[in-house]
């Protein structure tokens, strides 16, 4: 329990570092991007934290080939401080108005360290939760990554809550955002006190290997799973963030709530996301990985369009709570497996490699270009088009899943503990 918590902590500190930017962006993108319309300062916000999502494939590679090597355990610590010193960057920037072209040259160069830093945690997290699990529960133990990721994202909505209580709109915008990334900063050095509690789960054999944690031993012996993973992540990446991150913009600029408004439905949302983690990572340990995949796949592809259009209709909090909340239920079949699924696929001396780089790939493929592609379709008149587009990835993954095995009687997990 120890070990989780504290594997999990690191988890939740890394990604409220990550989230603290897309929850801010409404109120810092005039200080980086001035005399625009505020959908062209969102777009350029959010193509910043785009170019973070393409870090994530180098970053899975570098800190998986270290996980395989050098253990799980140091490269979840130096993951979590180097993306608390990427928060810490963006906190202390200089505007367009200080410091020119400069002020926005530094905003993407902090991403870029959160984007690396985030590539390498999510493999190497999702490996060490994995592994640590028991075999009848490890559905639900597993599922805390995405509690604790929820949880980052939900102590992020929570710090805009508080901001936006005791500070006014004009403080917020003028620096009161910068509160949420010195947070962030000073939770990432909290991790070197649970680091003691993290046990190393993969075997000096295991890691001393000339093949531990290299690309080439990777593609020849799990290049078909590589390509599965990299499907799977695309849909419930696109779907996660459709729900997550960039509905918080679409029911201020689509459905007309205020930002304040937006924040706390949010809020409420997220929470009760996180809960059902565990019970959907339950589920999976009955009915089993493949089934909860398929079960989010095929409902996103149908559901997706017809959420989408009601919630842009929507009048009133409480339709809009239960239509977010529909789409937030779909996906947590997916997310709460999410990165169980992927280290059940590949052998644990290229494990933390595989899950980081195949995740890496499909999430900055699909999942960081999600809000770009959102603003798109709107600048275009067509945004309706982002609904059918989130619905065609999730139809990609649904084929995908038909070639998941059912891991509940035969589980490579189970074979290494052997």
């Amino acid at each position: 329990m120890r070990a989780i918590l504290a594997g999990s902590a690191g988890n939740l500190i890394e990604w409220y570092d990550f989230y603290i930017y897309a929850f801010t962006a409404l109120y810092f993108s005039p200080a980086f991007f001035p005399k625009s319309d505020p959908l062209v300062q969102l777009m350029a916000t959010s193509a910043i934290f785009a170019v973070g999502f393409l870090l994530r494939p180098i970053g899975g590679w570098f800190f998986g080939r270290w996980a395989d090597r050098h253990g799980r355990q140091s490269a979840m610590v130096f993951s979590v401080l180097m993306m608390g010193a990427g928060a810490l960057l963006i906190a202390v920037l200089p505007t367009y108005a200080q410091a020119g072209i400069l002020a926005p040259l530094l905003l993407l160069i902090g991403r870029m360290v959160q984007g690396f830093s985030t590539g390498g945690q999510y493999g190497t997290a999702a490996t060490y939760l994995s592994e640590i699990a028991g075999r009848k529960r490890r559905g639900f133990w597993s599922s805390f990554q995405y509690v604790t990721l929820v949880g980052g994202q939900l102590c992020a909505t929570l710090v805009i809550v508080v901001m936006q209580a005791l500070l006014s709109e004009a403080q917020m915008t003028a620096w009161g955002w910068r509160l949420g990334f010195v947070i962030g900063a000073a939770g990432a050095l909290a991790i070197v006190l649970f680091r003691h509690h993290m046990h190393e789960t993969s075997s000096p054999a295991e890691r001393s290997g000339e093949a531990a944690g290299s690309l080439a031993e990777l593609f020849r012996v799990a290049a078909r799973p590589f390509a599965i993973v990299v499907a799977l992540t695309a849909g419930g990446s696109l779907s996660f963030y459709a729900f997550t991150t960039y509905m918080q913009k679409y029911l201020v600029l689509t459905v007309g709530l205020g930002k304040e408004t937006a924040t706390t439905l949010m809020l409420g949302e997220l929470t009760l996301f996180m809960l059902l983690q565990p019970l959907m990572g339950a589920l999976s340990d009955r009915i089993g990985r493949r089934n909860n995949i398929l079960a989010f796949a095929g409902l996103a592809m149908v559901c997706t369009v017809p959420i989408f259009t009601a919630l842009a209709g929507a009048r009133g909090l409480g339709p809009a709570f239960a239509l977010v909340l529909t789409g937030l239920v779909i996906n947590s079949l997916y997310t709460s497996v999410s990165g169980l699924f992927k280290a059940e696929l590949f052998p644990s001396h290229v494990r933390a490699l595989g899950v980081g780089l195949a995740y890496g790939v499909g999430n900055a493929l699909f999942g960081g270009t999600a809000e770009n592609v959102a603003f798109a379709f709107k600048q275009a008149g067509h945004e309706s088009g982002f609904y059918w587009y989130v619905s065609a990835i999730c139809a990609v993954s649904f084929a995908a899943a038909l070639l998941l095995k059912d891991t509940r009687r035969d589980n490579v997990l189970d074979r290494v503990a052997v």
